[in-house]
């Protein structure tokens, strides 16, 4: 594991024992949150990298082209957005965590309110 990724799992720690403090929402809700904003993050990750690789001519390949490397291509692409996103990512991630905690406080107080 890189140290990205340590101080990474470091930091999504604390800031579920800190949102986990304040908002009152349990663990698991958080471990769910965090771990869907990953998945969006790596979701959003693939779609960015999905031109770069429609536009690489792999038919000259020793190993390239094909019916199934074209039918293949937008898992590949997805898969390595979702490997990114694990490592590190591009910062989308903290984000849209954060978003979600507030929007899931809110609707605790509402709910608390009702």
């Amino acid at each position: 594991m890189s140290t990205v990724a340590n101080v990474s799992a470091a930091q999504i720690a604390n800031a579920q024992n800190t949102a986990s403090t304040q908002s009152g929402l349990k663990a698991e809700a958080l471990e769910k949150t965090r771990k869907a904003a990953v998945e969006f993050e790596g979701m959003t990750i693939g779609e960015m990298l999905q031109p770069m690789f429609d536009t690489v001519d792999t038919a000259n390949g020793l190993f390239g082209g094909g019916a199934a490397e074209a039918q293949f291509r937008s898992l590949q692409v997805l898969e390595m957005g979702k490997q990114i996103a694990n490592n590190g990512g591009i910062g989308l991630a903290d984000s849209v965590y954060r978003q979600m905690l507030a929007m899931q406080e809110k609707a605790q107080q509402e709910a608390d309110k009702a």
